[in-house]
């Protein structure tokens, strides 16, 4: 159930009851056991059009993240600051290009030189980064709408690099290159682990002018 958290959160209990075929109070004394432990929170979601009371919805917390597994944490802190000591910003920058290669690796192989749409390659992309280890998720907006209002979020539960992008940013800003580089399109960082919000949330506009 945390993994369900962590890869749909914001989600209410009705939908993880849903998805995992479990009766409302099931799910609730699963729930209430991980909120005990400090591993989920509830959040107050407003509906879209502010109508209605706001609805309980539940993301992991800053605790659970902490103890997630950290299998690409190869970098250390303090080499950062050895590095960022002997060659400034851009040393700090080549490491985080370097963490995040494997990424570039697996998306190439995915597309595999064909010719791909964008709304494709950001589905390969969210894929690939949950194969990684991120709990990669792809969020649709603008259904049936203009084709310049439609967009895709590509959303990341997990930071394999927890801890790391709070004291150098230019790991999320490579990150967020990366993105753009790799969709063909520029592309929007809306939230951040680092900075606190509970899933980092990447912004893909869709549409052409």
């Amino acid at each position: 159930m945390l993994q369900l958290v962590l890869t749909r959160g914001p989600v209410s209990a009705a939908e993880i009851g849903r998805e995992l075929e479990l009766t409302a109070a099931a799910v609730r004394r699963h729930l209430d056991a991980l909120e005990e432990d400090s591993l989920v929170e509830v959040k107050r979601v407003t509906a879209a059009r502010g109508a209605g009371r706001p609805s309980r919805r539940y993301v992991v917390t800053s605790h659970a993240q902490k103890h997630l597994p950290k299998d690409h944490l190869a970098v250390a802190l303090d080499t950062l600051a050895r590095l960022e000591e002997l060659g400034g910003e851009e040393e700090v920058r080549r490491a985080a290009r370097h963490a995040f290669r494997e990424i570039e690796e697996r998306f190439t192989a995915a597309v595999g030189g064909r010719e791909t749409a964008l709304q494709d390659r950001t589905r390969i992309l969210a894929r690939v980064l949950d194969e990684a280890g991120y709990a990669g998720t792809l969020r649709h907006f603008g259904a049936g709408l203009a084709p310049t209002l439609r967009a895709d979020q590509v959303c990341q539960g997990h930071c394999p690099f927890q801890g790391i992008p709070a004291r150098h940013p230019e790991f999320c800003e490579e990150e967020t290159a990366l993105f753009a580089r790799l969709l063909e399109v520029d592309v929007r960082r809306l939230s951040t682990l680092a900075a606190g919000a509970h899933v980092c949330t990447t912004h893909v506009p869709l549409g052409r002018d």
